[in-house]
């Protein structure tokens, strides 16, 4: 068996300097009978000039190991190159067998005769990549070229020229890692465990086993890394590593699939098996807390589970189910555990198709603005009007807004509705400013997302001002907790607004569990009173204390109170008694389409005195 195997691989350049090396040696070992037919002195001096001339190429070649050989394959030549690759100084190298020197013992013999059958058959030995050797027994990688010098005389020679692939080969050993392993933690990242539990699947489904697919997520870990930094966080990867590696069995698998979220398999264990023992053991890994910089701080993780065959038969579908598990975890608080249940991935795929349908929705016009009043407490006589989003679908039934507009904060399609919003609220109070109708406010909703956004009030203004209304003609209405987790550059942006003349109210009070401090460091007009403290008024005597409270505090504060959700005569005598300003509420207005609501106002502008 040869040792050198053919392939395509040589470089073009390389073989172009070996062919004119072949070309200038083989002038020096012409026939006497030649050389005799010129001066024997410019022989000579042709001799010399090409022994430097070869000599100079070889050793102005730093990274190019050359060696070259007699017909019994003793070391002739060892250039520098090849003392720093091989690791043999040139005198010790000089006269020495090539494999002794550099030949890995099983490739020895067949060397041996590769060298032969060129010398004596004319066989020549292909350009290969090589594992050689080095003098302290390490292999060594090159891409090897030999060249015969003197084929058909009696002292043949072979140089072989090695280009060193070291790099190379690390660097193709470093990507293998990388597209395989988890830079930090050193864990088969997500496709090799995908691929590695496809395998095992098919051992468990041969030999009738249950596994186990557990998902692991640590819980406010974008808290750790913002409020710590990310080194710090990668200490608490590790360490978590090492503990999960530590509770993990000979045959069980383990992943880090993203940032903070781990994934195991744990093959022959059934769900409920899993839910007594294994979790409560993956669970112990968060017992104690977690050293960072010297300080131990303690650290949850919500779990998710799926088992094999009744939640999945192939990896990505356990790995997908035990996600979603683990995500409806996270909604029961920290440190939960959840079981796949196929109605939680139902309800998955049909919120990911009401997404596409409201992008749909949104594109075509299905949306619509209805507007509910919000009327004098004393008076009945409307005041302003609350912009409230509807969509009724060409093909179905109309999706409630308590179930669309979270899906456009959760899938990103808020700030597209937002702006829909917007331009339909102030295209509309421009109508009808110019039909007559004056001093009434639309006040449109803004959600967290929305207010966080840098550009999305600058962009009201903007439309604002493009429908030539003023600042007071558009309101906004945000929750509590919205002003609560606002940053300072959200606040600076609302009180240029508040400035400006635009109303702010704050919606659903009562509800945000904020201080009454926060109160007086908002930029805000008006407090709404939460529809559940009016409902329940008349009967309990705690919500009427909060009613009351909320009402004398506004008041208090120069703010405008409004009393959401009066349905009946009894809330409006509430309302009354405690001295909202505006009331609104079913009892006076639902929420009505844009021709019902100029009926409204046009018959309130004809009776107006």
């Amino acid at each position: 068996m040869r040792p050198f195997h053919r392939g395509q691989r040589g470089k073009a350049a390389w073989q172009r300097i070996l062919r004119w090396l072949g070309r200038a040696c083989d002038r020096v070992v012409e026939r006497r009978s030649d050389a005799a037919q010129i001066d024997v002195a410019l022989v000579q001096r042709r001799y010399q000039e090409s022994e430097q001339r070869f000599r100079s190429l070889l050793e102005s070649l730093p990274r190019v190991a050359v060696q070259g050989y007699d017909r019994q394959r003793r070391v002739i030549y060892w250039n520098e190159a090849s003392v720093r690759l091989y690791g043999y100084p040139a005198e010790e190298a000089m006269g020495r067998l090539l494999e002794d020197l550099i030949i890995p013992g099983p490739m020895r013999q067949p060397v041996i005769e590769a060298h032969r059958a060129w010398v004596e058959q004319g066989q020549e030995i292909p350009a290969e990549e090589l594992e050689l050797r080095h003098r302290s027994g390490e292999p060594v990688p090159v891409f090897s070229h030999h060249v015969m010098l003197g084929e058909h005389t009696d002292n043949p020679l072979m140089f072989c020229v090695d280009v060193d692939l070291s790099d190379q080969k690390r660097a193709h050993r470093d990507l293998a890692f990388a597209t395989r392993f988890d830079q930090l933690t050193h864990l088969p990242n997500r496709q090799a465990f995908e691929a590695d539990l496809d395998e095992l699947l098919d051992r468990c489904r041969r030999q009738g086993r249950p596994l186990t697919v557990l998902y692991l997520d640590i819980d406010r870990f974008v808290e750790i890394n913002d409020a710590l930094g990310y080194a710090q966080g990668d200490q608490i990867l590790i360490e978590l590593t090492r503990r999960l590696r530590h509770r993990q069995r000979a045959g069980d698998l383990m992943s880090r699939v993203s940032s903070d979220e781990f994934v195991m398999a744990f093959p022959g264990v059934g769900e409920a098996e899993a839910c007594r023992t294994v979790v409560e053991h993956i669970r112990s890994a968060f017992d104690r807390p977690f050293e960072v910089d010297g300080i131990a701080r303690p650290v949850t993780a919500s779990l998710g589970l799926s088992a094999f065959p009744d939640h999945g038969r192939v990896a990505w579908e356990l790995i997908r189910n035990a996600d979603v598990a683990k995500n409806r975890a996270k909604l029961d608080g920290q440190g939960a555990l959840q079981g796949f249940q196929q109605h939680f991935h139902d309800e998955l795929v049909r919120q990911h198709r009401l997404a596409e349908r409201l992008e749909h929705a949104i594109a075509n016009c299905e949306l619509s603005l209805h507007y509910q009043p919000q009327v004098s407490a004393v008076s009945g006589r409307i005041e302003n009007l609350e912009a409230l989003l509807r969509w009724e679908p060409a093909d179905g039934e109309a999706v409630s807004p308590a179930e669309f507009i979270p899906l456009a904060e959760r899938s990103g399609l808020i700030e597209r509705l937002g702006d829909w919003v917007m331009e339909e609220a102030c295209g509309q109070q421009a109508a009808w400013r110019a039909a007559g109708v004056e001093a009434l406010r639309i006040d449109i909703n803004l959600s967290g997302r929305q207010v966080r956004a840098p550009e999305t009030l600058e962009r009201l203004e903007a439309c604002v001002a493009r429908h030539g209304l003023e600042p007071q003609d558009i309101g906004i209405e945000l929750t509590e907790n919205v002003l609560i987790e606002a940053n300072e550059a959200v606040l600076t942006r609302l009180r240029r607004l508040y400035h400006r003349g635009v109303r702010i109210a704050i919606d659903d009070f009562g509800t945000g569990y904020s201080s009454l401090s926060y109160l007086k460091l908002f930029p805000v007009t008006a407090l709404k009173i939460d529809r559940s403290f009016v409902r329940d008024g008349p009967q309990q005597s705690e919500d009427r204390a909060i009613m009351e409270a909320a009402v004398f505090i506004g008041h208090r504060l120069g703010l405008e109170v409004v009393a959401e959700g009066v349905e009946t005569g009894e809330q409006l005598a509430l309302v009354r008694e405690m001295r909202c300003d505006l009331v609104q509420g079913y009892y006076f207005h639902r929420p009505l389409p844009v021709a019902e609501v100029q009926r409204l106002l046009f018959g309130q502008l004809e009776h107006a005195p």
